[in-house]
């Protein structure tokens, strides 16, 4: 495509994506989803933001040794610090962007940045001239964008292009514009600066209206060429623009978009499951695109239309975003080779053979269980061997839970803490209440259940249950997911995998100022 006929695609799960509370990913979680990203055929993705702490350098490290075909990007306030240390972490990157921001609006420059509009284009042209000494691939956002003076937004626009800045990010931070609104601004801002036509436009809008898409598309319609977003919408309080909506409209009604992008659609559900698995944030049935009702039909009158012919009420087709594809049935007769096959369709790599040991063993025990096994029963597998085999203080040994009409449910759990085998017995209201109680007689988190939350991984009553468990204490939220074909084995792994979650000291946490 020419640069104006093909639409970027920039995702930002890894990085804006994993600030939704509860959401954070480990370095093996981010290089998976980063490989199911590659595959997708993602242009660029924001990989993380190396100063915000060792483990988020780290991870960006990790991301940009393996991607070898799409960009890697790594965020940076415009501070010298920030801007090399991203530097740092991109060193092993085939291709690598610096994204730097500040912000630009009236309100965060008297109330937050404390800083004079002078300043702030001053340091906005600094930090783009000190990451073009590291990349000649610079991205600039002005946070806050959509709430900013006009006038301003294009004095800072011109000079940071002006110092090297090939990409300008136009977010609306806080969710706040319309659609008419938002690409106006977009059209505006490309007209009136003199060295517009140096750089690609680029917005990165946020949901908190429920207008993130529609303001992301009404931007491309007026000349922006790239947008930032998100796999399942994922993101910072209301989330993000979704990237499957974003792609699938701008490819569905190429009647009305200049442009097109180069993602792989038929990777999309599959992307959007293994986000889903790793988060453990479920995706609502009737989510656009990747919803599980997305392609259902209920209504007499739909089922005959789409019988007699598809397109009466199917604007695409469910093989065209992976549905078909994702098929692919094991069982107990299944072989190893099969099954590590699968496995590397799936993007799921094993380096060390002890691993893929391990969760072939567990393959075989759940097939013992479960007739036919998917391949969201194989990520959910897979979630959970890692889980057993990382480092972790505290691991289920064993669950015994008695529950009775009339009787108070009991529960007795065996578990290894800090190498030690700890026993405890409690009751509760319920039988997974009475789970966590015993649990947190040995651990004694103290945390706050925020949500507790049961899917069914499969269809079928011997499908296996995924829950996810969130946890708080003291302003710090975490995440916990456990899956089993026992759904009380299942509460009990997720409790515990939050719990771990707590435990860990060296948990990264976001030092930005505002975000993008």
């Amino acid at each position: 495509m020419n640069t104006s006929d093909q639409l970027i695609i920039f995702d930002t799960t890894l990085r804006d994506g994993e600030q939704s509370p509860g959401a954070s990913m480990n370095q093996d979680e981010k290089v998976r989803i980063a490989k199911a990203l590659e595959r997708l055929r993602v242009d660029i993705i924001e990989a993380g933001f190396p100063i915000a702490s060792q483990g988020d350098f780290e991870a960006v490290q990790a991301v940009a040794a393996v991607v070898q075909d799409s960009r890697v990007c790594a965020l940076a306030r415009a501070l010298d610090t920030d801007i090399i240390r991203a530097s740092e972490a991109l060193k092993q990157a085939n291709a690598s962007r610096i994204h730097t921001f500040i912000a630009t609006s009236k309100i965060h420059m008297e109330r937050k940045l404390k800083m004079t509009p002078d300043m702030v284009v001053e340091q906005a042209v600094k930090a783009v001239k000190l990451a073009r000494k590291y990349t000649d691939d610079v991205e600039f956002s002005p946070e806050d964008a959509g709430r900013s003076e006009f006038e301003f937004l294009c004095r800072v626009i011109e000079a940071v292009i002006a110092a090297g800045a090939r990409t300008i990010n136009v977010p609306d931070t806080v969710g706040y514009n319309i659609p008419q609104q938002f690409g106006t601004l977009i059209r505006r801002l490309r007209e009136r600066i003199p060295n517009s036509d140096q750089a690609i436009f680029s917005v990165h809008c946020h949901n908190d209206l429920g207008l993130a898409t529609a303001n992301s598309l009404a931007a491309v319609l007026e000349g922006a060429r790239q947008v930032e977003c998100t796999i399942n919408g994922l993101g910072e309080r209301a989330g993000n623009a979704a990237l499957e909506e974003v792609v699938m409209t701008v490819r569905t009604r190429q009647d009305l978009f200049p442009c097109n992008s180069r993602i792989d659609t038929t990777q999309i559900m599959a992307c959007s499951r293994l986000v889903s698995n790793i988060t453990g944030f479920p995706v609502q049935p009737n989510k656009a695109v990747v919803g599980a009702n997305a392609f259902a039909h209920e209504s007499g009158i739909h089922q005959d239309g789409v019988l007699k012919h598809r397109e009466t009420y199917e604007i695409m087709r469910a093989q065209d975003v992976g549905l078909s594809a994702n098929r692919m049935v094991l069982g107990k007769h299944s072989g190893r080779h099969a099954f590590k096959n699968r496995l590397q369709q799936l993007g799921i790599d094993f380096s060390i053979e002890d691993e893929l040991n391990s969760a072939f063993r567990r393959f075989k025990e759940l097939a013992d269980k479960k007739h036919e096994i998917f391949d969201e029963d194989l990520q959910a597998l897979i979630s959970d061997t890692k889980l057993a085999l990382a480092n972790e203080r505290i691991k289920l040994l064993s669950l015994r839970v008695c529950s009775e009409t009339g009787e108070l449910p009991n529960a007795k759990v065996v578990l290894m803490l800090d190498g030690e085998v700890r026993t405890s017995n409690d009751n509760g209201s319920g039988p997974v209440d009475a789970v966590f109680r015993a649990i947190e007689v040995i651990v004694q988190s103290q945390a706050l259940l925020k949500l507790y939350l049961v899917n069914a991984i499969t269809s079928g009553s011997d499908a296996q249950g995924e829950v996810t468990v969130r946890l708080e204490k003291g302003g710090r939220i975490v995440n916990g997911q456990g899956s089993d074909t026992d759904i009380l084995i299942a509460s009990a792994k997720a409790y515990i995998n939050a719990c771990n979650h707590l435990m860990d000291t060296d948990a990264r946490q976001h030092p930005q100022i505002g975000d993008v």
